[in-house]
């Protein structure tokens, strides 16, 4: 059921509208307020990340039912180009998880931020981060997707540099150590260019299918190309439909961090870790799986309309997978706390890719697109849990190397137990966690794809599920058992007091642990809930019920 209008009429259409506005309006006003008091700012951007998450929950019910929203504004009328917003449950869900998880993260930053001179810069750029992430969901065409994408751009470089003073604290990486003779210790400045750069490359594939799409079907929105796909028909006919699905899909592998455009998510850590948190739970990984997730349907729907789109979604299912595998690898050696967490992120986003890609290649498209999206919303829990929670502990032990940690348990218990919790949700821990749910949906689409790449895939992933099991297990012993090290003997004696880290940190991340744990305990249900809610989604909005996609694979 669609309900759609031109305007502002009604009041569902202006919450859909309010989610993304209401975060620029902060970031415009932020720099005012600033002005007067520094404290007020971020109180400000607590009260405003808030109203844009109410926002969103307005529209929960909508999705619950199965309607969609789509409301539209005149903007380029020479060319008769609309501005508008489509909230499909798809967007809806996705706008609930950035705006809670960035409402929480935002006032975890409260505490961690206490005191930087540069303060009000850094809420003018979350708020901004977070108003281009809502853009991006929320848009009912590539062109206004676009804008949100690059702004996500801008406001990551901003971030992952904010500190760009370049001081030896802010650096990641070990000064001296070179792998195959390149430095790899990295400044925030020269990290905040390189993922500029890096997402660049894949932002210009996106453009380039964008456009190449736009010259066939003379449209950007995306009801107009589900509802008239001869656009299709001819691109296919010209070579040209699997190249721009794949030029579209190199936006998300830039975005996403993953293979062969992952490097620049591990310098990322340069960023404060607020950002940090943001950035992998949030807002810029879970973009380039979004947008899969947006286009990915309409190529399944093309397919079922006989049109051959396989190495499409081929491509997907296996950049995901490699990536999945090529990062766990990386993550098991790894003794920088944010940098473990950054490989997880990148081989955790490749599972819901590989789910992605192999749900286009199943005859059950709607198992491995639930199974991917079930993931994302799972990882943006227990992943924002965890880095909030390392950023407690380089707060309190003034390092981020987990061989300068170690002994914590008994300093830090709430961070222990919530970081536990995390831990256990990442690692798949069996019945009780998320992440046990939302893996098991990803191992089981693949298993039953029925394809011929399923077997080797389903191999990498139960693989790489071991190998992050170890590396979870491996991080948390050395930061909460053993002896304590060197570097907290010496601050012991130097007279530092180690503490818990401050309510308004470990809160937010505590709520986090405790719903990945407490939503793992119905993880079953859960899964079911949001099964149905696609299949009915996916047959409203593209007619794509449970039949074969292709004959031969």
């Amino acid at each position: 059921m669609a309900t759609e209008s031109v305007g502002l009429a009604f009041d569902v259409s202006t919450a859909a509208w309010a989610i993304w506005i209401i975060p620029f309006v902060a970031a415009l006003i932020a720099p005012a307020i600033g002005k007067i008091s520094k404290r007020a700012t971020g109180y400000f951007a607590v009260g405003m990340a808030l109203m844009s998450a109410l926002s969103a929950a307005v529209l929960l019910p909508e999705a619950l039912a199965g309607n969609e929203i789509h409301n539209q504004i005149s903007w380029i009328d020479t060319i008769g180009i609309k501005a508008g917003v489509l909230a499909d449950p798809l967007a809806i869900i996705m706008a609930n998880v950035v705006g809670w998880i960035s409402f929480l993260i935002i006032v975890y930053s409260t505490g961690y931020m206490k005191g930087d001179k540069d303060i009000v810069r850094f809420w003018f750029w979350m708020m901004f981060f977070i108003g281009s992430m809502q853009l991006i969901v929320l848009s009912d065409n590539f062109l206004q997707l676009f804008f949100g994408w690059e702004g996500v751009g801008l406001a990551s470089y901003a971030l992952i540099a904010f500190w760009y003073r370049d001081k030896k604290q802010h650096h990641v990486g070990t000064e001296g150590y070179t792998a195959l003779g390149i430095t790899e210790y990295y400044s925030p400045s020269h990290a905040g260019m390189k993922a500029f750069i890096m997402t660049k490359v894949g932002d210009v594939m996106m453009l380039a299918g964008m456009f190449l799409i736009f010259a066939f079907a003379g449209t950007f929105g995306f009801k107009e190309l589900i509802d008239d796909t001869s656009w299709a028909v001819n691109m296919s006919a010209a070579g040209l439909l699997v190249p721009a699905g794949v030029l579209l899909f190199g936006g998300a592998v830039g975005k996403s961090a993953q293979f062969p455009l992952n490097e620049w998510l591990l310098e990322a850590m340069t960023g404060p870790t607020a950002v940090s948190a943001l950035i992998h739970a949030a807002t810029m990984v879970k973009a380039g799986v979004f947008l899969v997730a947006r286009i990915g349907p309409l190529f399944f729907a093309l397919a079922a309309a006989g049109i051959m789109v396989d190495q499409f979604f081929e491509i997907i299912a296996w950049v995901g997978a490699i990536t999945a595998l090529l990062l766990a690898t990386q993550g098991m050696v790894n003794k920088e706390i944010k940098k473990v967490l950054a490989y997880s992120t990148g081989s955790q986003i490749g599972y819901m890719m590989m789910a992605l890609g192999i749900a286009g290649l199943s005859e059950q498209f709607v198992d491995g697109y639930t199974a991917g999206f079930y993931h994302l919303i799972s990882h943006a829990m227990f992943k924002a849990s965890l880095f909030m929670a390392a950023g407690s502990l380089i707060h309190v032990v003034g390092s981020r190397f987990m061989n300068d940690m170690g002994g914590l348990r008994k300093v830090m218990r709430k961070t222990y137990v919530f970081m536990w919790a995390a831990g256990l949700a990442l690692m798949g821990a069996p019945f009780i966690t998320t992440g046990f749910w939302s893996k098991d949906a990803i191992f089981a689409a693949v298993f039953e794809s029925g394809n011929t790449w399923a077997m080797p895939i389903f191999v990498i992933a139960v693989l790489t599920a071991v190998i992050t099991a170890f590396y979870t297990t491996r991080m948390i012993g050395m930061v909460f058992f053993g002896p304590k090290s060197k570097h907290i003997k010496k601050m012991e004696s130097e007279g530092h007091h180690l503490h818990e880290a401050p309510m308004s940190m470990w809160i937010p991340y505590g709520i986090l642990a405790a719903l990945t744990i407490g939503i793992g305990v119905i993880g079953f249900s859960a899964e079911e809930g949001i099964h149905e809610l696609f299949t009915a989604y996916l047959d409203n909005s593209f007619g794509i019920q449970s039949i074969p996609v292709v004959a031969e694979h």
